[in-house]
């Protein structure tokens, strides 16, 4: 059995993996799951009102968990696969847990190929929030990877820097991370 699929095991088990992104180590659990969700804010002691991401492996998937409009869609095909976390109205197979309570959800592409199999071969989405306690520092490496998990794929060292968080109802960024310059002219031009 190949990591990929040792991933995806430990997924529809409920389960938590630590998988390597474009930016730093995330903790994945099935984000259609409230069991496994629950284990993810357990895990980095996060508050239950504070939202959590997702990741998805293509446009279609994010499509299908998302309400978005043209002009979202410009942005997302600008920018995803890549270091950005576009924040949009969620459709209601998102379990409310994940959205905060605010209909809205986090969704990532990532541009790190390890990351797109598991949820490929997963198909759906899992969470996309860092693989560290609530406030802690990013994890870089797999030592950072400081969260109580199941599996640990090791990707090596990975850049560090967080993804841009950008609303795209608003059309701003919440969070600076990689790449929030050209982001921004982007935003401001379209």
């Amino acid at each position: 059995m190949d990591i990929i699929e040792r991933a995806v095991s430990v997924l529809m088990h409920d389960s938590l993996i630590v998988y390597p992104t474009d930016t730093i180590y995330g903790l994945g659990a099935d984000a259609f799951s409230e069991e496994a969700i629950v284990k993810v804010y357990e895990a980095k002691k996060r508050d239950l009102a504070k939202p959590i991401s997702i990741a998805v492996s293509d446009f279609e998937m994010l499509a299908a968990v998302s309400h978005i409009d043209t002009r979202m869609e410009v942005f997302i095909r600008r920018f995803l696969p890549g270091p950005v976390t576009v924040v949009v109205p969620a459709r209601k197979t998102i379990p409310g847990i994940l959205t905060g309570g605010t209909g809205m959800i986090g969704i990532r592409i990532p541009a790190h190929d390890i990351a797109r199999q598991i949820i490929e071969r997963f198909d759906a989405p899992i969470t996309a929030t860092s693989a560290n306690f609530s406030g802690g520092k990013d994890p870089q490496t797999p030592d950072e990877c400081t969260v109580p998990h199941d599996l640990l794929i090791d990707g090596g060292k990975l850049p560090g820097t967080p993804s841009t968080v950008v609303d795209l109802i608003t059309k701003t960024i919440v969070r600076r991370g990689a790449n929030a310059d050209t982001i921004e002219k982007f935003l401001k031009s379209n």
